[in-house]
């Protein structure tokens, strides 16, 4: 574990958070040591933050002991310089274990995910986080999404929970979370961090940063960090023309390819890491691998994002 708290050192990232995949082998099992190359590599590229055995980790396609070997390696590759936050999920019980899991293994964090199956209501779901929060003494972030929409006033609740540090949206309802920071902000003391978790976030991240959620997370990074980096250092510094050169010309074609087949926020992302030369092994079922002609057309969204880092602004008008 870091030694400086995740709450201080996530507020102030010097680079994308990190949501590396899972790589395996071809029997189908969890390949440790390519999976460490990964981590590692993403670090020595200048990730702010490693988020392992999360969404596009494909937490829901691991055993208790492959996430806890993964949670392991992902803390080994970080080697303290990132903090290393873990995926957590499923019904409280289980939730609560792979919290246990995660914590033994050296994580700094945890990312809580959306309780497995059941739609719960408010004060459920709020006992449900509670308990995990609870449970280690871990900070927690809460995702929302699917069955996990909070409102305002649930999240204010969040927000006064001992250990919970911060709200990930993956939901994407712009008025909701602009009435949640507000609630926070006014009813709820201290700091809270809020993150855009939308798949392919940069592609929305102009719009929430206009509402201060200055963090996201970034599948991109795991194939085309230098893309990932681009972007986000011109958000950083206002850069507009190089930020919408990208969105232009890399995301919002990425993001329409994406659209293109269920679960392609995971299976592209690792179509592309293998496209760049490490080989993570296919997706687990129930996701599939896209097709052939998909892949070729990441590959010319991939070519097409890094000829963009070559150009001047002027020249792409």
């Amino acid at each position: 574990m870091t030694s400086a708290p995740l709450a201080a050192r996530l507020s102030v990232p010097g680079g994308p958070l990190f949501f590396p995949v899972t790589a395996y082998g071809s029997d189908g099992a969890v390949d440790l040591d390519t999976y460490r190359t990964h981590v590692r590599r993403g670090v020595e590229a200048g990730a702010a933050a490693v988020f392992a055995c999360c969404g596009t980790g494909e937490f829901h396609a691991l055993t208790p002991e492959e996430y806890e070997a993964c949670v392991r390696v992902a803390v080994e590759a970080a080697d303290g310089r990132v903090p290393v936050v873990a995926g957590a999920g499923y019904g409280t019980a289980l939730a609560v274990r792979y919290a246990r899991l995660a914590e033994a293994a050296g994580a700094d964090g945890l990312l809580a995910m959306p309780p497995y199956l059941v739609v719960a209501g408010q004060q459920g779901l709020l006992r449900h986080y509670r308990e995990i929060a609870a449970a280690t003494a871990l900070p927690v972030v809460v995702y929302q999404r699917d069955n996990a929409v909070f409102t305002p006033a649930t999240v204010v609740e969040l927000a006064r929970t001992d250990g919970v540090i911060g709200l990930k949206d993956g939901l994407g309802d712009l008025d909701l979370m602009q009435r949640i920071v507000s609630a926070v902000r006014s009813e709820a003391a201290g700091d809270f961090l809020y993150f855009n978790g939308l798949p392919t976030a940069e592609q929305t991240q102009l719009a929430y940063r206009a509402i201060g959620v200055t963090l996201y997370s970034s599948a991109v990074f795991c194939f085309a960090p230098e893309i990932a980096l681009a972007f986000y250092r011109a958000l950083e510094t206002g850069d507009e023309a190089t930020a919408n050169r990208l969105l232009d010309g890399f995301y919002r074609p990425f993001v329409e390819l994406r659209a293109q087949g269920r679960g392609y926020a995971v299976a592209l992302v690792k179509a592309g890491v293998r496209m760049r030369g490490l080989d993570v092994g296919e997706v687990r079922p129930p996701l599939h691998e896209p097709g052939e002609d998909h892949v070729k057309q990441l590959a010319e969204v991939i070519e097409r994002g890094y000829a963009l880092l070559e150009k001047e602004p002027e020249d792409t008008k």
